[in-house]
């Protein structure tokens, strides 16, 4: 099981951004920690796991920790202080077979993103147009959705998702995720795809309860992350 939290630099002793998290990947499969400089580009797509997306004019450095087998990454930060880690969360929405991972999300945001606010939109972006999905297991199967912390020395966002729709909450104080969805209704920016959903059912902003509807009860009680982020 694995935990994120950030606390923003105001209610901490020293005046600096917190953040940190742990990694539940499978034993044995060993996470590369590198350092990838900032580069500059000719090619036109870059190749995350399972698809290719376009590839920028430059990507900035980026310290990682993945696992040895993906594109992407499980933490990260880039050299302007962005700092996201992911979460994988369990939704009723089905999984795809293929498309981003949330790692590859993470580093897309990381490797093109000068701000949190900057890298949400990146990752919310992609998740839009190319959808999130594939096997996030080298010896088995394991598919998932993702919830994100995404934070920079000024502010941070927590980014939760269920197929391709997301909602988004600024964090004020002390933000964590641990395997469940955690915005009710109180999210401060959402996705098109929740727009169109919302106007479907015939619902507007603040009648629908994204994690008690998206969230799939067995999984996210086997997970135990409701219990753990009361802890965090």
């Amino acid at each position: 099981m694995c935990d994120t939290i950030v606390v923003l630099r105001e209610f901490t002793a020293e005046n600096v951004t917190i953040f940190a998290k742990n990694s539940d990947r499978e034993p044995n499969e060993a996470q590369i920690v590198e350092v990838i400089p900032r580069k500059r580009h000719s090619e036109e797509y870059v190749r995350c796991t399972y698809i290719e997306v376009p590839q920028v004019t430059e990507t900035f450095a980026v310290l990682l920790s993945r696992p040895w087998w993906m594109w992407g990454a499980e933490m990260g930060v880039n050299e302007f202080g962005v700092a996201i880690g992911n979460e994988a969360v369990f939704t009723k929405l089905p999984y795809a077979k293929t498309g981003l991972t949330g790692m590859d999300l993470l580093r897309l945001g990381l490797e093109r993103g000068k701000t949190a606010r900057e890298a949400l939109k990146i990752i919310t972006g992609f998740l839009e147009e190319y959808g999130q999905g594939g096997n996030c297991s080298k010896s088995g199967k394991l598919y998932y959705h993702n919830s994100f912390i995404i934070a920079d020395p000024s502010e941070a966002w927590v980014l939760e998702t269920a197929g391709k729709h997301w909602v988004a909450q600024k964090v004020k104080d002390v933000r964590s995720i641990s395997n469940a969805l955690t915005i009710r209704v109180e999210w401060d920016e959402y996705g098109e795809s929740l727009k169109e959903y919302h106007e479907a059912k015939g619902l507007s902003k603040g009648e629908l309860d994204f994690a008690k509807h998206f969230s799939d009860f067995l999984y996210t009680t086997v997970s135990k992350g409701v219990e753990r982020q009361k802890f965090t």
